[in-house]
């Protein structure tokens, strides 16, 4: 289905808003990236962090909803903290990076003053979280769940942590000592320290550091109950050593008093690998990741009551500059453990959905697929048929060759040991294993030896570009002629995110699309070949064109008075030629909705910018992660048949590195029903009056007060029903 190209239109000269900048700067994962920024640098945008920190600021929405389940309360409280590391980890690095190493003084301010407001907003979002915390802990005691401190321990509780203490934690400790003397060990940013100050017997003071130990025990001790003999207790690992912080230090120092503050760091996530991807992409890789560790901080978020003295000392050590952020808190950090707070009960949780079934336990995968395409979404249907395929391809002796890309699998991956059997199968097996993967690397090290090992073909990638598409294509050999079975998916090969990562999968035999997918690996394999396509678009070379035709098409209807209707749904919208596009066709009067779960730069709401363009945006418990470009394409608005549609899922979101700096692969929907079954799970969305926030001008995450409806619409929960009407 080749899109005919349109002539492109010259960008207005839109008007900036009072009040809001122009961010200049590149995505922060490449240096070219800001390329295409620079070509519609007059295009106004809503800052990418501050829209980022709108999205977390979304998901402690959730902590703050008392109608979430306490212990889903909780677990978002994790959720938060863990975006917020990696948000400091990768993007405030980026624009430090950009603040420190910028000419010019005009830029340099407006970086720096772009992290004065990042630091600003963070701090309020920290304020909410320690209210949120301090309120969710009440509301597990109300249910009998208590996590206690360690001056609320009765007898009996203080003589089981005090044993716990000394038979399991004791042995994992290694303090260190914080003076002008002594240097600082490199502190690993995924751990939690205290910073203790020891008032000593003759009157002085020493300082102290100590990394806990939560790589090896479990964050949440449970200690016996008080009275009531249904309740649960727990005790934070923290406080476990604060209650015996002394005998830390018991045959070392005579000590007086001493008190522990938690502090943790962040480090820069920048990988330098360099230009050329071979075998030796392994070894540059391990050494990236070490150069990682001893990178410098860029935030150290620390116990607000921590002694001046002692924070000063740290600060010293850890050696950070005017351009770094600091970040007081509350007792308790590394809050990311609470993703995993123990579920003592169903009750305080969200109710299991069965995912719905794919396969017939009986049926043969091939003879199934033959009789149609399959359209799945995940976590509804049932993410075994994926693992069925691959494992079934294994043995299958029709089946000559499997290909695949793995960008994040699952830590006992089904996925890999079906590509492993089916090598001892005697099948060809190619894997492209993208070891750029952030903070995915390590694994992907290690998967990559174990596949290698087992003799199939690892390919590290593309030089230049990540490899993020999300294909498995199967060559299998009937009635005389080889026939393709093609996974096409917007989400990772990943048993366990499968879970909860809302992604879709096409899965087909049709020979058109087999040989698309195919043909993306001989572009892997050899990039300066010249590939063509019959249906797919691929980054770098087409989708960025061909969404901007699309785009076109629907402004050249408008403008001849014919119907014009755009829906999206993606992570993030960012890429500055894309919204500048989106700007011109709803001033053209094509309606524009759009679905974003994380940043969104285009400017909403706003009279004269953003006119005909509706944003939304979704945090519920299931994340959404699928990428879709719905174009009506002279079809019928709300049209029941699947009109003239044009639908396509893709790996890609509307990110400059994505369309121009990675492989990745957008697919139509051929067929009139997963067209129409896709659109109408978009509008259950767009009609969700419970989840669904509107982003306005000022991103202020306002809820939709059942907008034009009489009911009540969960769209996670509507979509589940909807899907389960339906055959596969």
């Amino acid at each position: 289905m080749a899109l005919r190209a349109f002539t492109r239109l010259r960008p207005n000269n839109f008007a900036l808003p009072t009040g809001l900048s122009r961010p200049d700067g590149d995505e922060g994962t490449c240096p070219t990236e800001n390329a295409v920024e620079s070509m519609a640098k007059d295009i106004p945008l809503f800052p990418k962090e501050i829209s980022w920190l709108s999205f977390n600021a979304r998901v402690l929405q959730e902590v703050e909803d008392e109608s979430v389940p306490v212990i889903e309360r909780v677990r978002f409280l994790g959720i938060f903290s863990n975006n917020l590391d990696e948000f400091y980890r990768v993007r405030v690095a980026d624009v430090r990076r950009l603040a420190t190493f910028t000419k010019g003084s005009k830029k340099k301010e407006s970086f720096s003053e772009l992290l004065g407001n990042i630091n600003e907003k963070v701090l309020r979002l920290q304020a909410r979280f320690g209210n949120a915390y301090t309120k969710a802990l009440k509301d597990l005691g109300r249910n009998n769940i208590h996590v206690i401190n360690e001056r609320q321990l009765t007898d009996n509780q203080r003589a089981y942590v005090e044993e716990y203490f000394h038979r399991e934690v004791l042995p994992e400790l290694e303090p260190f000592f914080i003076d002008d003397r002594d240097t600082m060990p490199l502190l690993n940013e995924a751990s939690i320290y205290f910073g203790i100050y020891l008032e000593l017997e003759d009157g002085s003071l020493r300082f102290a550091g100590l990394e806990l130990p939560t790589d090896i025990l479990p964050r949440f001790v449970a200690i016996p109950h008080r009275e009531k003999r249904h309740e649960k207790v727990y005790i934070v690992l923290d406080n476990v050593i604060r209650a015996c912080l002394v005998d830390v230090f018991r045959f070392v120092l005579p000590i007086e008093k001493a008190a522990a503050y938690t502090f943790k760091i962040s480090r820069d996530a920048e990988l330098e690998l360099g230009e050329h991807v071979t075998q030796n992409i392994v070894d540059r890789v391990a050494k990236s990741l070490k150069k990682r560790k001893q990178a410098e901080p860029v935030r150290l978020v620390y116990d607000s009551t921590m002694p001046e003295v002692l924070l000063q000392m740290i600060k010293k050590k850890l050696k950070m500059g005017r351009y770094d952020s600091y970040t007081p808190g509350g007792r308790y950090h590394n809050s990311k453990d609470f993703m995993s707070f123990p579920a003592d009960s169903k009750q305080h949780t969200y109710r299991k959905i069965a995912p719905l079934p794919t396969l017939p336990d009986s049926a043969n995968i091939f003879d199934w697929l033959r009789e149609r395409d399959r359209l799945c979404y995940y976590p509804y249907h049932d993410f075994r048929v994926i693992t069925k395929l691959l494992a079934s391809a294994a043995i299958d002796p029709k089946v000559r060759e499997i290909r695949i890309n793995l960008y994040r699998v699952a830590q006992n991956s089904r996925v890999v040991a079906a590509l492993v059997n089916a090598v001892r199968n005697q099948k060809q097996v190619t894997a492209v294993v993208e070891l750029q993967a952030r903070f995915d690397e390590q694994a992907n090290i290690h998967w990559s030896n174990e596949l290698s090992d087992a003799g199939v073909e690892v390919i590290y990638g593309v030089p230049g570009l990540k490899v993020h598409c999300k294909l498995i294509s199967i060559l299998r050999e009937e009635g005389g002629r080889n026939r393709y079975y093609t996974h096409f998916g917007t989400g990772n090969f990943n048993e366990s995110t499968a879970r909860f990562y809302c992604d879709f999968s096409l899965l087909t035999s049709d020979d058109k699309l087999g040989e698309d997918a195919y043909r993306v690996f001989d572009f892997i394999k050899q990039p300066h070949l010249q590939v063509d396509y019959n249906h797919i678009w691929m980054s770098p070379h087409s989708n960025r064109p061909n969404i901007l035709a699309c785009i076109d098409r629907e402004i050249a209807a408008a403008t001849a008075g014919d119907p014009a209707e755009i829906f999206i749904k993606c992570n993030n919208l960012v890429d500055s030629e894309v919204i500048e596009r989106l700007y011109r066709a709803g001033a053209a009067g094509v309606r524009v909705r759009i679905i974003v779960r994380s940043m969104c730069a285009l400017l909403c709401e706003t009279k004269g910018l953003s006119d005909n363009i509706q944003v939304i945006s979704l945090v519920d418990k299931y994340l959404e992660h699928a990428r879709v470009y719905a174009f009506l394409n002279g079809g019928e608005p709300g049209g029941d048949k699947g009109g003239e549609e044009q639908v396509y899922l893709s790996s890609a979101d509307l990110m400059t590195r994505n369309l121009d700096h990675r492989v990745e692969v957008t697919f139509p929907l051929l067929s009139a029903v997963h067209r129409k079954t896709v659109l109408d799970i978009l509008e259950l969305q767009w009609q969700d009056n419970q989840k669904a926030r509107i982003l306005d001008a000022d991103q202020s995450n306002g809820r939709i007060a059942n907008r034009d409806s009489k009911r009540n619409v969960r769209s996670q929960d509507a979509i589940y029903r909807y899907l389960k009407k339906l055959e596969v």
